[in-house]
């Protein structure tokens, strides 16, 4: 056989090769196929996986040298793989597309009660979904997840269940810069009104002082979160008078409620200067009983912005609320005001005897948005005045963090609407969480003109403090308008100056007009002032006498100025219901003089031992050489009984401070 084969290559070696025609190669490619696939079905066992997406086992397919390969794995796999790519990619890059020109969706949810009442949830999807904008194409994967938000916000609530509900979550895509983890170091960016220590000044000159009381503690709050976190506060943020009514003092009471505070005053050398003294000024109001407390209408207005979204803001607040609830009567009712990048009345008032109602409202309230606080501060006094208690207290408590960034922003315009609204006898209560973007200029503002008090909650002891522990003075102001003057008798006083109160000074006029607005005094509340004064005489003088102009001017009372008396003390104030003010006046003579610290009554040296915490934190120059182990020998002597621990919680700031570190000293 193998010799009939040679002769055959012989023979044909020399014939010259025909070129193929296109004809059979075309022949030879059908019949090339037909086999393939007849083979493929004969082998279908060997075949694993879904049709599509089939994969051929490690097998040798029989049919001679030409049909003999090896199908692998791996090139099955890679196959599979580089299909998917193909297949994905559009889409892919669309939501990549839209991803890169979108934030993460914000949600701004608000609650809604069941029954025929209002109903905000329709009013604010309808505000959220007219200021929505597509960024990304329809068809792209992030424009369709935007249409189907916006479909789902077009959805009517679900039915009442007998329980408060979610409204559906805005569609709003605004850029939200705020809306982010907690930072979780003090930077220094928080915002608050810049304070220049006030100056010592000659009572031969200048020898009257004006200002306007101040019963809030948000400053002494703050203070103390910074010195826990181990840093020092902005120096602004130490407001002295704030840090020194932060405490309670036992000052005597007025006999009826007809004079609604009495004036304490002491005179007694200041632990810091030996050639200065110390004028201590103490009021306290009447406080209440509980059968003379009237009702509580109150409005809270609550910021659900995507800045609140901290565990020291939201769900701070959230408990902070529930504690003034379980605290108010069951005659006293609640309604509640959210706003994010829109507003919206989520609970009419209600009664407190249906707290569970109100508790339910707070309980499902979450963080998401952006922030219209000038709208919702509109919205709650326009509901507080629909519902408005003639005989009761009406109040606005709104608990923010002051980051507003939609609507109304500036600080004067919310000032000035806050001025005209306190007219219709509505009170304005100001709490503040969290730090980082925290603003403080704005909540003092909106608090001292909106007729109300400023407080700083940074922990759950503290909210207990302000809205349950002294909820009658933080809610039911006994006078308004309270306001402070002094004047200093120039033969006795050379130089005085009044130790914090920047914020709150007032014109010498201002005193005796009664539509200049001043602080107000809730029941059992205490105010404190210190001024640190200059005898004539005293080798501590700061100011040298004028070569004109030194002699008193003509008509004036050489008598009362040669009768020993150190000041004369004036106070007015306005009852809560009254337009026309009326006055106390209180001589400061030699009577009230103390000629050793330690005679000195505990509060008054305790007073004056926190003035000078706030003097050393600030860096004030005229504190000199005391520091804060002074603080602590004087503070440690004046604690007294300290019922709930706070004076003890001082001491140790006072130890921190000693410590801790300035912004930036990482």
């Amino acid at each position: 056989m193998t010799t009939d084969n040679d002769k055959l290559k012989n023979l044909l070696k020399d014939l010259p090769v025909p070129e193929p025609s296109p004809e059979a190669r075309e022949r030879a490619v059908k019949a090339a196929m037909a086999e393939f696939n007849r083979r493929g079905a004969a082998d279908k066992k060997n075949i694993k996986g879904f049709s599509f997406w089939g994969r051929l086992k490690n097998k040798t397919l029989k049919g001679g040298p030409m049909m003999t390969r090896k199908i692998t794995y791996s090139v099955g796999l890679a196959f599979s793989l580089l299909l998917a790519v193909i297949v994905m990619m559009p889409n892919f890059v669309s939501y990549r597309k839209g991803a890169t020109e979108q934030p993460p969706v914000k949600t701004v949810p608000a609650v809604i009660p069941p029954g025929p009442a209002l109903d905000a949830g329709p009013v604010i999807r309808e505000k959220a979904l007219a200021e929505h904008k597509f960024d990304a194409a329809p068809e792209s994967g992030y424009g369709r997840q935007q249409l189907e938000i916006a479909a789902d916000f077009n959805r009517p609530a679900p039915a009442a269940t007998g329980m408060p509900k979610l409204a559906l979550e805005s569609a709003s895509v605004e850029k939200d810069a705020a809306f982010r983890p907690p930072d979780q170091t003090y930077a220094g960016r928080d915002r608050f009104e810049t304070l220049t220590p006030n100056p010592v000044k000659a009572a031969r000159e200048e020898p009257v002082s004006t200002f306007s009381i101040d019963v809030d503690t948000a400053a002494y709050a703050f203070v103390r979160r910074a010195l826990n976190s181990g840093e020092l506060p902005q120096k602004n943020a130490v407001r002295i008078e704030e840090l020194i009514n932060y405490f309670s003092y036992d000052y005597p009471l007025p006999a009826d409620r007809s004079v609604p505070f009495k004036a304490t005053v002491n005179v007694f050398p200041t632990p810091w200067n030996p050639a200065t003294r110390l004028l201590h000024l103490g009021i306290k109001g009447y406080d209440l009983v509980p059968t003379g407390k009237p009702k509580a209408n109150l409005v809270f207005l609550i910021d659900v912005s995507g800045s609140m979204n901290s565990p020291d803001k939201l769900p701070l607040l959230k408990n902070a609320f529930r504690m003034l609830v379980e605290a108010l009567e069951a005659k006293d009712s609640v309604a509640v005001v959210v706003y994010a990048g829109a507003a919206g009345t989520v609970l009419e008032p209600t009664p407190v005897k249906e707290k569970g109602r109100i508790l339910a409202v707070l309980d499902r309230l979450t963080a998401g948005g952006s922030t219209a606080g000038g709208e919702g501060i509109r919205q709650a006094y326009a509901l507080a005045e629909a519902n408005f208690d003639p005989k009761g207290v009406n109040r606005v408590i709104l608990a923010t963090d002051g980051d507003f960034n939609v609507g109304i922003r500036d600080p004067e315009e919310l000032k000035g609407f806050v001025e005209r609204k306190r007219q219709t006898g509505i009170y304005l209560t100001v709490l503040g969480f969290g730090r980082g973007n925290y603003n403080d200029a704005l909540m003092q503002k909106l608090a001292q003109n909106g007729n109300g008090v400023a407080a700083y909650i940074d922990t759950l002891n503290e909210a207990r403090k302000v809205l349950v522990d002294e909820a009658q003075a933080s809610l039911f102001a006994i006078a308004k308008d309270v306001k402070i003057q002094i004047e200093f008798n120039p033969a006795v006083v050379a130089e005085y100056r009044l130790i914090g109160y920047e914020t709150r000074l007032l014109r010498r006029e201002d005193f005796n007009n009664d539509r200049v607005d001043a602080g107000d005094i809730g029941a059992g509340h205490s105010v404190t002032a210190l001024y640190e004064i200059t005898p004539t005489g005293s080798s501590g003088r700061l100011i040298d006498d004028l070569r004109y102009g030194s002699r008193p001017s003509p008509g004036g009372d050489r008598t009362v100025e040669q009768s020993g008396e150190y000041a004369f003390l004036k106070i007015r104030y306005k009852l809560p219901a009254a337009e026309e003010s009326r006055l106390i006046t209180t001589p400061v003579n030699r009577e009230r003089e103390y000629r050793t610290l330690d005679e000195v009554p505990e509060d008054a040296r305790f007073a004056a031992a926190v003035a000078a915490f706030g003097q050393v934190l600030r860096g004030d120059p005229h504190v000199k050489n005391f520091g804060y182990d002074d603080v602590l020998k004087l503070a440690e002597a004046a604690r007294g009984k300290d019922r709930f621990g706070y004076r003890a919680e001082f001491l140790n700031l006072v130890r921190l401070a000693k410590t801790a570190r300035a912004m930036g000293d990482r």
